[in-house]
C-alpha cells in the first residue's frame, strides 16, 4: 500500500505542476497576453520570462505537494520528482529545439529540479518546527 502512496505523492506533485501550467497558459492565451500554442514563433522574450516565472512558482508548489503527500522519507519522493521533472525538461528542450528561444527550455530543465527541491524544503522546514 505504501508503494501506491509513494507513486501517488510523486505523481501528485508532477500533475499539479502540469495542470497549473497548462491552465495558466490557456487563461493567458484566452485574454490575449500569450499567443496560441499553434504560433510558438509569436512568443517574445518577455512572454517567456513571464511563463518561466509562473512555471517556477508552480514547480515549487509541486515539490511542496509531493513532500506533503509522501507517506515516509519525503526527501526520496522529492528526489524522484526532481529526476522525473528534470527528464521531462530535457525531453521538452530536445523536442522543442526547432522552435527557437533555446534559453527558455534550457532554463526550465535546469531550474525545475531546483524549484522542486525548494518546495520540498519549504514543507519539511515548516513541518519540523
Amino acid at each position: 500500500m505504501n508503494i501506491l502512496k509513494s507513486v501517488g505523492a510523486v505523481l501528485g506533485g508532477f500533475i499539479s505542476v502540469a495542470v497549473l501550467s497548462i491552465a495558466t497558459d490557456a487563461v493567458l492565451e484566452g485574454v490575449g497576453i500569450l499567443p496560441p500554442q499553434t504560433n510558438p514563433e509569436g512568443y517574445v522574450p518577455w512572454m517567456l520570462v513571464l511563463a518561466l516565472l509562473y512555471r517556477s512558482i508552480f514547480t515549487v508548489v509541486g515539490g511542496y505537494i509531493t513532500a506533503r503527500l509522501a507517506p515516509h522519507n519525503a526527501w526520496n519522493h522529492i528526489y524522484a520528482l526532481m529526476i522525473l521533472g528534470g527528464l521531462g525538461g530535457v525531453a521538452g528542450a530536445i523536442g522543442g529545439w526547432h522552435l527557437g528561444n533555446h534559453w527558455y527550455p534550457i532554463l526550465l530543465a535546469i531550474t525545475g529540479p531546483l524549484f522542486v527541491w525548494l518546495g520540498g524544503y519549504l514543507f519539511l522546514s515548516k513541518s519540523s518546527v
